[in-house]
């Protein structure tokens, strides 16, 4: 469980800009009427390993 912890801690910084950035990016293509299907899914997949983190590192420090 350590891996889990020491890996969130670098991730969660990492993928929560890379969320950030995509919710930009969708709200811009949206405003004007493009395509937002390679964003979306990358924002879905990186939303699922935030919470993921988020999740597993709740987890891992209830046990101590």
């Amino acid at each position: 469980m350590d891996i889990v912890l020491i890996l969130g801690f670098y991730a969660l910084p990492v993928l929560s800009i890379v969320f950030c950035l995509n919710f930009v990016s969708i709200i811009r293509k949206v405003k004007n009427n493009e395509g937002t299907t390679y964003n979306t899914i990358f924002m879905t997949g990186s939303f699922t390993l935030l919470i993921w983190y988020f999740a597993s590192l709740i987890i891992s420090t209830a046990q101590y």
